[in-house]
């Protein structure tokens, strides 16, 4: 299937979503907990997907996406974050995510969620 990046300051989150995706089939390609480590392990890992949460220290999820969209384009990107407001959805569409997941999701969801954008 798919090698993903998982980005969330939230270990708990990372786990959850790992254990989702791994039972789907998919490798998880890396982990990080902040926008600054996402791309630099983008670089090194290219994976063929990365969820990103929105808000987390040193550097959030809006700008790291902007980063590593620039920098490659084709990048497959999905933001997840709990805060389902209209405005931030669609920032981070604006930003080069292709879509958005709203934190607590189901399983489903997820899934859904990435073979859409896969």
């Amino acid at each position: 299937m798919a090698r993903i990046l998982i980005v969330d300051d939230a270990k708990f989150m990372r786990i959850t979503l790992s254990n989702i995706l791994k039972q789907a089939g998919h490798e998880i390609a890396g982990e990080a907990d902040n926008g600054r480590i996402a791309i630099g392990l983008y670089r090194e890992l290219k994976p063929d997907l990365v969820t990103m949460d929105i808000t987390m220290p040193e550097m959030g999820g809006l700008e790291a996406v902007k980063a590593i969209r620039e920098e490659f384009p084709e990048s497959k990107i999905i933001m997840c974050s709990a805060m389902g407001h209209q405005k931030i959805i669609v920032e981070a569409i604006e930003a080069g995510a292709k879509d958005f997941i709203v934190k607590p999701f189901g399983e489903a969801v997820v899934l859904d969620t990435i073979n859409r954008v896969l």
